[in-house]
């Protein structure tokens, strides 16, 4: 597999023996396989750990890969896997296994007398997911399509009376019925005050004509995820918020417009802060302007002030600015990108 080819080449280069995984993107990713379990990958052996509840899994999605049946903790199976394999050096995620967990699998390959080092490793598959391969585009696309239609499906059946907590049921069951595997992250709908709240979560309380209502929602196609968001008013907004939204809009525009390859992420992320700084709202934009999607809803690259990341051809990331006044509501508005050529090349479609 050239995923494996390219990964063999980062382990080689940190000079490690194998790389243990078990972050569940990570092994969709490698391996195809979707439950939950353990990927050992060294110059020569792509092997599979898995709990008896996957074995069966496994073999029909992994076909390719060598299956080992594991029982109890990793402290328990690892060391003597590692000692028959003469391995020394063993990278493992660092954000995957707790600090009590390092601490038992390093007691036990001393109480062993192994010969092994564990190297703590950050986002080396990751690094490799950031840019997409055409096979994995053409997924996200149709899992962008769907959340188009069922947004567009929502702005025709959403009226005053209704709950934030019946319009996201409405979108999650279409969603389903229209063919997500479930839902990537739980929908937001938050109206009127609520709107201020970024990461708010539906409530019991009712719509009101004039006040905005965030609808933050995405579905899922084969693993893969897309985000979409948009802000509705039911009846007219006061001026308020009309200025709000325009003001956001153009942030969004000048963002997707500006964005280029080999650009830094911070730079990108500039272009729509600068907007709404200029504006005079820049203290009510508190996040970054997007976010990697792909297997996961949230990944690299990450675009805020902050980033160290440079953007490339075939990353697909959100741009979603937003402006949140508190007690009052806010606008937010974000689509996926990918970039083509050079230039970003918008995926979600959903009317403004």
């Amino acid at each position: 597999m050239n995923r494996l080819r390219k990964l063999r080449k980062l382990i080689a280069e940190k000079e490690l023996d194998s790389l243990l995984i078990s972050q569940p993107e990570n092994l969709h990713y490698l391996s195809g396989f979707t439950g939950s379990g353990w990927l050992l990958i060294s110059g020569r052996n792509a092997s599979l750990a898995l709990d008896f509840l996957y074995l069966e899994q496994a073999k029909e999605e992994s076909s390719d890969f060598e299956i080992i049946q594991i029982k109890q903790e990793l402290q328990d199976w690892l060391p003597g896997l590692v000692l028959d394999l003469g391995w020394h050096k063993l990278g493992f995620e660092a954000n995957l296994i707790s600090y009590d967990g390092y601490r038992k699998l390093g007691e036990a390959i001393r109480a062993k007398q192994i010969n092994l080092e564990l190297v703590p490793t950050t986002g080396i598959v990751e690094q490799l997911r950031s840019a997409k391969e055409p096979e994995e585009l053409i997924l996200i696309t149709k899992a962008a399509e769907l959340a188009d239609a069922v947004l567009e499906q929502a702005k025709a059946i959403i009226g005053p009376g209704m709950t934030e907590k019946e319009v996201a049921w409405e979108i999650e069951k279409n969603l389903r019925q229209k063919g997500s595997e479930g839902v990537p992250f739980e929908i937001i709908v938050a109206s009127g005050p609520n709107s201020a709240l970024p990461h708010a979560r539906p409530t019991d309380k009712t719509i009101c004509p004039g006040e905005p209502v965030v609808i933050d929602m995405g579905a899922r196609i084969n693993g893969y995820c897309s985000d979409l968001t948009r802000t509705l008013f039911l009846g007219r907004a006061n001026e308020t918020f009309q200025e709000i939204y325009n003001i956001v809009l153009q942030a969004q525009t000048a963002a997707i417009e500006g964005t280029k390859s080999e650009m830094l992420a911070s730079q990108a992320d500039q272009l729509a802060r600068s907007v709404i700084q200029q504006a005079g709202y820049g203290d009510a934009f508190g996040h970054g302007l997007g976010h990697g999607v792909g297997l996961a809803v949230h990944e690299s690259p990450r675009l805020g002030l902050s980033s160290s990341d440079s953007l490339v051809d075939g990353m697909v990331f959100t741009i979603e600015p937003g402006i949140y006044l508190a007690g009052q509501g806010g606008v937010r508005i974000e689509d996926m990108v990918v970039l083509e050529n050079g230039k970003a090349r918008v995926l979600t479609k959903a009317t403004k």
